[in-house]
């Protein structure tokens, strides 16, 4: 026997999977029907007070529905109606027996908002999407986020390349780390309103941290460095050997190093560092974490730089520190076709292992320099 708890779960149950899905389609008419299981009569006998409680508690359950009787004619009971299933119809109705209709309503109001101002400019299934996906985001907004998310879209919306700052957008209220806490939401449905990805703004450079480890190549006796990339390629230092590691901590360890210069990678932006000419036209040599993504950047460099070495990113350096191996949570399963067979050979144990990991900072450091220096 199902009570109206019960149905309150079920309709709870099916807005939290569904009603992402209704503020998306506005066509939409979920419909909720539940069977009951109402008792047979040895089941009623069994239960006493408990299946006359159990129907009376249908005559008024507490939410709008529409509940099917049915009548019985049992030898010991005498003649019953039962309520046998249980129907509630449309968004609003089951948001409301699930305890949601505040949070429905708003919801629905503002996917109807979004509709109403940028439905019909060929992008209604993309609209769909946006909505779909970050109903969660959408309905978190306070009522004044929601208007400062409507000012940002009206506004890119006639300005999609106006190539500002963010601190210089005429929007009232609008400041970085507004826009920074409601990023994804923002740009998804900034791309629905301009067809185009981003904001159009101009952003702060991103800077290349780097050491000088050859005294004679330091500009001023200036040896740590962090320049945006147009910057650093005018600078032609000219070194030897141009290391890229993929932990900072690793490269402020490094000590002096003749006709050497070290890079900050900064992970999967190590695509940075081919814009600039003298490190592309360098021999580079690329130590990153052991693991399936460290070998995914080592494809990235040598992809956009011609001659690129690795070290510390084979067998030899898993099996000395066989007892510091940890599991990647997230592994990379791309294709990688840039790595010599050392490497593979190495890749290939991690993977088979259960994506086992060696984080680069795990490396014993006299094990670590002793092989860097083999490079130069």
């Amino acid at each position: 026997m199902l009570g109206p708890s019960e149905v309150r779960a079920a309709a709870a149950a099916k807005y939290a999977r569904e009603a992402r899905t209704w503020a998306s389609d506005p066509t939409a008419s979920p419909r909720l029907d539940v069977l009951l299981h109402p008792p047979t009569q040895a089941t009623a006998l069994r239960a006493g007070a408990e299946a006359p409680a159990w129907a009376r508690s249908w005559r008024d359950p507490g939410f709008a529905a529409d509940v099917l009787w049915e009548p019985r004619s049992w030898a010991s009971l005498g003649p019953q109606q039962v309520p046998v299933r249980c129907v509630i119809d449309g968004a609003e109705v089951i948001a409301a027996a699930a305890g949601k209709i505040s949070e429905w309503q708003l919801l629905r109001d503002r996917a109807d908002t979004l509709r109403e101002r940028w439905a019909g400019r060929g992008a209604d299934d993309a609209l769909a999407s946006v909505i779909r996906t970050e109903a969660p985001r959408l309905v978190g907004l306070t009522p004044l986020d929601f208007e400062l998310l409507l000012g940002v879209l009206e506004w890119v919306a006639a300005h999609p390349a106006s190539g500002l700052y963010l601190r210089q957008l005429p929007i009232h209220g609008i400041h970085t780390k507004w826009i920074e806490s409601h990023r994804r939401l923002v740009f998804a449905l900034a791309e629905v309103v301009t067809g185009q990805r981003g904001l159009g703004l101009n952003s702060s450079p991103s800077l290349i941290r780097l050491r000088v480890l050859d005294p004679l190549l330091r500009p001023s006796g200036i040896s740590d460095l962090a320049l945006p990339a147009a910057d650093l390629a005018t600078w032609a230092p000219m070194p030897t050997t141009v290391f890229v590691f993929e932990n900072l901590e690793t490269v402020l360890a490094m000590p002096d190093v003749p006709g050497a210069v070290v890079v900050h990678g900064s992970g999967y932006a190590v695509d940075r560092l081919a814009s600039v000419p003298w490190i592309r036209s360098s021999r580079i040599v690329y130590w990153g974490d052991l693991d399936s993504h460290g070998f995914a950047i080592l494809n990235t460099l040598r992809r956009d730089c011609g001659n690129v070495q690795s070290v510390l990113m084979d067998e030899a350096t898993i099996d000395a520190h066989t007892d510091l191996i940890g599991h990647e949570a997230s592994p990379h399963r791309g294709a990688l076709t840039r790595l010599t067979s050392s490497e593979s050979s190495a890749l290939r144990r991690l993977v088979t292992g259960g994506d086992l990991r060696l984080e680069q900072e795990r490396v014993d450091w006299t094990f670590a320099i002793a092989a860097l220096l083999t490079t130069v």
